[in-house]
């Protein structure tokens, strides 16, 4: 272009002298004397490799950006599905239950039905809930002495039902020789993990077994979650532990959940310290791998037995003085029906400052279900103001937020247990046998 005798305007990667590569913008004119040949030639150029690399930056975030979006309105659409899929079926089998002349047998199915929606959508909420936790980065490490084997074995039990539902083999295949293994580390997180893989693993295996195994490799126990199912892609190995990625999978074969599962999973291992991956073969099946640090300890945890019967307490509590303070009257009401039998006397308050008048005018309360998030006064600061003057009587705290460390929040509070909302009429009977039944 030059030689031919007109300027020419662009930009170019360059090289200095040392070798060191750039981006430059030049604009090159010709000089012609009078009989029309080039003599000179006039350059001005400018280095533009930090504008370049703005310009690259800035396309990475648009690109990220729109990923983002595809992501969350992807996201948006699956957890309204997850949401209204469960709802219809809690709402419309609620509505079949008051027609009459309904059998025994079709209301007992309806009420399944209703039963497995909720549980459903509580899944959802509860995963929601614990990856924005995560993102806002207000979750704590809080470790304590921990028998892995136990925990394992107790996860499995679990979900036993499940899997011979599906008609699944669910084993543990335990490699390491020490019966009673003993780490130091967030029991909690520890749980949601292999709970998190086992769940996916029954969810994603139609046919065949899932297998748990467990080694200690290098300063780490290593967990295994081996399934017979449909496989991961080749493509999908690393995609499948970012949040909300099963919202974005165009797939004919849809399966419930919120797709946080493995995002939940692998931000609790990194906390713990440990890794996480995948290796899958398509269509054969997973092997799921997560390890943590093995810092062997030498005391077992105390732990209380509590034993139960088809969900029955053996030797009933009764005549209990009982004060629900709960300020939602349908939870007043589900938790006054599931106390009726162990209670003589149920006493109610719609607020901290009424239950505190309460407690003191009834020195003789045995128990006390205390709502955490209250008008005028929380059960927190209410619990504690209770503490100052009565220091015996068994408070359980009961709250729908149920994120982790709500726990130890309502024991530093003064509360002697917690439950979460909603209330498994099992779990409260077994919570009452433990500081009853002793």
């Amino acid at each position: 272009n030059i030689i031919s005798g007109k300027e020419w305007k662009g930009e170019f990667h360059n090289k200095k002298k040392n070798g060191e590569l750039y981006w430059e913008y030049a604009h090159i004119s010709p000089i012609i004397n009078l009989k029309g040949e080039i003599t000179h030639i006039v350059s001005i150029k400018e280095d533009i490799t930090e504008r370049k690399k703005m310009i690259d930056e800035l396309i990475l975030a648009k690109e990220k950006a729109e990923e983002s979006d595809l992501l969350k309105s992807a996201f948006l659409a699956n957890m309204s599905h997850e949401i209204r899929t469960p709802m219809n079926g809690i709402l419309g089998f609620t509505s079949l239950l008051l027609e009459p002349e309904l059998s025994d047998e079709t209301k007992e199915a309806y009420i399944q039905i209703i039963h497995q929606s909720g549980e459903r959508m509580l899944n959802t909420v509860t995963d929601i809930v614990e990856i924005s936790k995560i993102e806002a980065g207000i979750v704590e490490v809080k470790n304590s002495m921990i028998n892995i084997n136990k925990g394992v074995e107790s996860i499995l039990n679990f979900f036993q039902p499940q899997a011979q539902k599906k008609g699944l083999i669910l084993s543990f295949d335990n490699k390491i020789q020490e019966s009673n293994l003993i780490v130091n580390s967030d029991k909690n997180k520890f749980e949601s993990i292999l709970t998190n893989l086992i769940k996916n693993a029954i969810k994603y295996t139609d046919k065949g077994k899932i297998t748990v195994s467990d080694c200690i490799n290098n300063g780490f126990i290593e967990f295994c979650i081996n399934d017979t199912g449909i496989g991961v892609p080749k493509f999908r190995k690393k995609a499948i532990f970012n949040r909300f990625e099963q919202a974005d999978i165009a797939d004919t074969r849809v399966f419930e959940g919120s797709g946080l599962g493995l995002a939940i999973a692998k931000s609790y291992v990194k906390m713990l310290g440990g890794k996480i991956w995948v290796e899958s073969v398509e269509g054969e099946g997973s092997q799921f791998y997560f390890s943590i640090p093995y810092t062997p300890e030498l005391k077992e945890p105390a732990e209380i037995t509590i034993e139960t019967t088809n969900g029955v307490m053996e030797g009933q509590v009764k005549n209990l003085k009982i004060l629900i303070v709960e300020d939602d009257e349908t939870s007043d009401l589900l938790i006054t029906t599931i106390l009726e039998e162990f209670g003589s006397e149920l006493l109610h308050a719609k607020n901290g400052l009424e239950a505190i008048e309460l407690c003191r005018n009834n020195p003789n309360l045995d128990l006390i279900l205390m709502d955490i998030k209250m008008p005028e006064m929380g059960g927190y600061e209410t619990t504690q103001q209770i503490r100052e003057f009565n220091k015996d009587v068994v408070i359980i705290a009961q709250t729908a937020h149920a994120l982790t460390g709500d726990r130890e929040k309502s024991i530093e509070a003064g509360c002697n247990d917690y439950i979460s909302k909603p209330i498994n009429m099992t779990q409260l009977h077994e919570l009452i046998k433990k500081h009853y039944n002793r």
